[in-house]
């Protein structure tokens, strides 16, 4: 039971990550669109880049964690 619901936890997280790491880029094209337009000066969407890319990060970790507690439950 508990290694079906850390599988699933972990399909979350990677799904949480893949999402994050998308609307990143996107973000990240339009802010390569808009300094091209605009000149390379700090905008909103940069800020938004940088925050969807922690949230990458922090997806990512957690599915790492889950993988290894999975890991250490199913040794166990």
């Amino acid at each position: 039971m508990a290694t079906t619901l850390l599988v699933i936890l972990i399909v979350l997280l990677a799904i949480g990550a893949l999402v994050s790491l998308v609307r990143g880029v996107i973000l990240f094209m339009q802010q390569q669109r808009e300094d091209v337009l605009n000149g390379t000066e700090v905008n909103v969407s940069g800020l938004r880049q940088n925050r969807m890319m922690w949230r990458r990060i922090q997806f990512q970790a957690a599915a790492v964690l889950a993988a290894a507690l999975l890991l250490f439950i199913s040794r166990s």
